[in-house]
């Protein structure tokens, strides 16, 4: 994994009340201080090294010419998380923490720590386009792009039934003990994984038997070896307070605008390029064409292919190819 550093934030005030003590906000930069910033949050179960596929001279984050900033979401286990929290506040009892929240630490970061006070863009995929939303939303006066590649301004209804089930497969194992578990729950996580590899992908993924092309003779061998191996080596309360982030996610709750969703869009002046999956089956399209409405200025490009949600992660070159153009182009408008 490429280094990282850690910014030290004190107690963090929470929104929806308490206190984070001793938060930490791990991060990493790109390019040189003084160049054109951009900020780059992470996804969900992700950290900076699985943003670095657009990141580096020649793409679309050039740092040739900008200034990378990729600050990692609280519960990834890097930042403050269940698993690196000391009580009382580890393991299930770790705070929620909000989308707004995880802004909140990076603002600090970008203003008080790297003395950035201009963001050329703000980008993110999943749940990082969900913070690149918050963060056009909270601060419109820093942010001059914003795109969101396979996310959404806030998570559907649809959305968090995925999550629910994601959430029941996890703590469903007795191992799991209510978070106070001895040893990770193995079974809850290859469920959760299990579950997953029937909504990360296109039905026409599977159809197309694509995992026979990537090397795996079986579907068997494709959900053992990807989707189970992926989140083997996580901590199940890490992954439990990320998605209650996801859950809960909605730029409507941002302070001042009393969960008027449609109004914080609104005030957005941000440049906004909205990059769904055409096959995303938890984030899909529909979704950021209802934002784009609502945004004074906004454009919807569809990732084509199959891949479903992973479209928007590099696994796919097409896909790929796709984001990284459509970042070019945000990039060279005024």
């Amino acid at each position: 994994m490429t280094d990282h550093e850690i910014f030290e934030l004190g107690d963090l005030a929470l929104q929806r009340g308490g206190t984070l003590p001793g938060a930490r906000l791990a991060y990493a930069t790109y390019g040189v201080p003084g160049r054109a910033a951009i900020l780059f949050p992470t996804w969900f179960a992700g950290t900076h090294e699985a943003n670095e596929w657009l990141i580096g001279p020649g793409r679309a984050l050039d740092t040739d010419r900008y200034f990378v900033i990729a600050p990692n979401l609280f519960g990834n286990g890097l930042s403050s998380s269940p698993s690196n929290t000391p009580p009382p506040f580890d393991r299930a009892r770790f705070p929620q923490v909000t989308m707004a929240d995880n802004v909140a630490a990076q603002y600090r970061l970008v203003t008080e720590h790297l003395g950035v006070d201009r963001l050329a863009l703000v980008l993110g995929a999943s749940m990082g386009a969900g913070q690149a939303y918050q963060w056009a939303v909270g601060h419109p006066e820093m942010v001059e792009r914003l795109a969101s590649i396979t996310g959404s301004s806030h998570t559907s209804p649809h959305n968090q039934v995925f999550l629910e089930g994601l959430r029941a497969a996890l703590t469903a194992d007795s191992a799991y003990a209510g978070g106070d578990y001895a040893e990770q729950p193995r079974a809850g996580l290859r469920a959760f994984s299990r579950v997953y590899a029937g909504w990360g992908l296109s039905q026409a993924f599977y159809w197309e038997r694509v995992h026979e092309r990537l090397g795996f003779a079986t579907l068997e061998d494709f959900i053992t070896g990807v989707w189970e191996a992926n989140f083997a080596g996580w901590d199940a309360n890490d992954l439990l307070a990320m998605m209650w982030t996801w859950q809960h996610a909605d730029v409507g709750r941002t302070p001042g605008f009393d969960g008027d969703t449609v109004a914080a869009l609104a005030s957005v002046k941000a440049r906004a390029l909205l990059l769904p999956s055409r096959k995303d089956l938890y984030f899909p399209p529909e979704d950021e064409e209802w934002s784009a409405r609502h945004l004074p200025h906004a454009e919807v490009r569809v990732i084509p292919g199959i891949w479903g949600h992973l479209a928007g992660g590099g696994a796919d070159p097409e896909a790929a190819a796709f984001v990284d153009a459509a970042l070019r182009d945000l990039l060279a408008t005024g």
